[in-house]
């Protein structure tokens, strides 16, 4: 039976800390394995066996119509991935708003592998239709399970390591590139018989996912503010944390569950028209745009493209490309341990500015290549400081800034808005990239240099720290925020007198 209020009364002795007594590692690695593990794998998944894909597609459309086929299939192999996660970015709102966070975790695994069983047998089947479907798939798949992650992770740590758990979201998208890069290497599974295999790695995890997450809790703070459950949250932080004591972390519920009492979670429409959390809206969006704009999408995708631009032997690109996905690994890791101590402004200051140096150095060097013989393995060295700052910096603080800055009512619309945006940019970027390479040649990367240093001083301006600190305090801090003497919440109360 479900109380009407929280009882705050301490149990066991020791304040949460770093230290985990109870199932909460299980649950990230969980997590993290169907969640942003699949969006990572799938980034960089398909470059391995393109080649086998399109000489499938060939002697596909040559077997039925006996002439070559278009260019357009292949393209749309490529981009549907973007357009099923700009749907599944859409329908977040529905999954983890009807379903729970839990049940909507477990409900995107069977997606990953109803799309995984259409792109094994695709090959079988001699059908490159299927191929288009279960890239769609994935791609809403992958959308769906990064943001019912992060919105997990969010909810289920207390505050003084809300950073370092959910840096795990970004740890996990690292070890899902590096996996694809390994598993696309021709001694493992990147031979011509085996693309549709290489393809469906990730779906091996989701069936662990399914059997596993029955058995986990429903996130704490989801079970208190929305479901008003507060016997569940206490045994849900139980079975996470171990016997501890929570009464900080159920004051703070409580706090915010009597702010957003008799609202109901907002749709991205109303949100979008709410003057008090315009700074929010406005500080990811600038930071997500940045973020995509300062390059680290585009070494994703593009990476062979560009090592092979700037004259490294193709040989070696592959052992190149590893590194940077093990470098990548190392540096989320150690964003997560360093981030509750260096507090968010600081990664975000300092890996903006040094990732803007890092592509004017490119640029530089690029057009040196000719009278400098080591160019190719400068350039390979600057690329890899470049993830080192990205990922240690705003890369990795951006996943824990956006589970911090919107209360629990409006949380699934902002993960909506900004998934959206985030997909729709990444299918842009994706059609102008090579496009941009070959018009501006080595000054392309003088616009991710500028986008970078942009994010720099919005960062420096805008965005007020938020390590410590409850989310209604991080709230009040974005309604301080004046230009011109004047903010969003004043123009929003002269409005309503009048």
């Amino acid at each position: 039976m479900k109380s009407r209020g929280p009882r705050t009364e301490p149990w066991g002795t020791p304040e949460v800390t770093g230290e985990t007594r109870g199932n909460a590692l299980f649950l990230i690695f969980i997590l993290g394995i169907g969640g942003s593990f699949q969006s990572g794998y799938h980034l960089t998944s398909l470059s391995s066996p393109s080649p086998f894909i399109q000489r499938f597609i060939n002697s596909t459309w040559y077997e039925r119509y006996a002439t070559p086929p278009p260019t357009i299939i292949w393209s749309l192999i490529v981009s549907m991935y973007a357009v099923g996660g700009l749907l599944g970015a859409v329908s977040v709102k529905y999954f983890t708003g009807m379903l729970g966070r839990k049940k909507a975790v477990i409900c995107n695994s069977f997606i990953a592998i109803a799309a995984a069983a259409i792109m094994l047998t695709s090959k079988w089947a001699k059908s490159y239709e299927m191929i288009i479907v279960a890239r769609i798939l994935f791609g809403y798949s992958a959308a769906l399970g990064v943001s019912a992650h992060l919105m997990y992770l969010g909810e289920m740590s207390p505050r003084k390591i809300r950073g370092t758990v959910t840096m795990s979201f970004t740890t996990f998208v690292s070890i899902g590139k590096l996996s694809a890069q390994f598993f696309g290497l021709s001694e493992i599974l990147g031979r011509e018989e085996l693309w549709n295999v290489v393809l469906c790695v990730p779906a091996c995890f989701s069936v662990v996912q399914v059997m596993a997450m029955p058995y986990l809790p429903e996130a704490p703070r989801y079970l208190f503010i929305e479901k008003r459950d507060d016997k569940a949250c206490k045994k849900a932080l139980e079975i996470l944390w171990g016997q501890v004591n929570f009464k900080q972390e159920m004051e703070e519920m409580s706090t915010e569950q009597a702010t957003v009492e008799g609202a109901s979670a907002k749709s991205p429409l109303l949100l979008l028209r709410d003057r008090t959390v315009r700074w929010q809206l406005i500080t990811m969006s600038a930071i997500y745009c940045c973020n995509q704009f300062s390059g680290m999408s585009l070494i994703n995708t593009f990476a062979f493209d560009i090592f092979r631009k700037v004259g490294l032997p193709t040989d070696q690109i592959r052992y190149v490309t590893l590194g940077l996905g093990v470098t990548e690994i190392i540096t989320s890791i150690s964003c997560g341990l360093l981030i509750e101590h260096a507090g968010r402004r600081p990664l975000f200051l300092a890996g903006y500015g040094i990732v803007s140096v890092c592509w004017i150095s490119v640029t530089v060097v690029l057009n040196l290549k000719g009278s400098i013989s080591w160019a190719p393995y400068l350039i390979a060295v600057l690329i890899i400081l470049f993830i080192i700052f990205f990922c240690g910096g705003p890369g990795g603080a951006a996943s824990t800034l956006n589970s911090e800055i919107f209360i629990q009512s409006d949380r699934v619309a902002a993960f909506v808005i900004f998934g959206v945006q985030r997909w729709s940019v990444f299918a842009v970027l994706g059609l102008v990239f090579p496009i941009l390479i070959d018009a501006l040649d080595s000054y392309c990367f003088v616009i991710f240099a500028c986008m970078s240093l942009l994010g720099c001083v919005y960062v420096f301006f805008f965005l007020p720290e938020t390590k410590g600190k409850t989310l209604l305090e991080i709230s009040d801090d974005f309604k301080a925020i004046t230009v011109c003497g004047k903010s969003f919440v004043e123009e929003n109360q002269m409005e309503t007198k009048l």
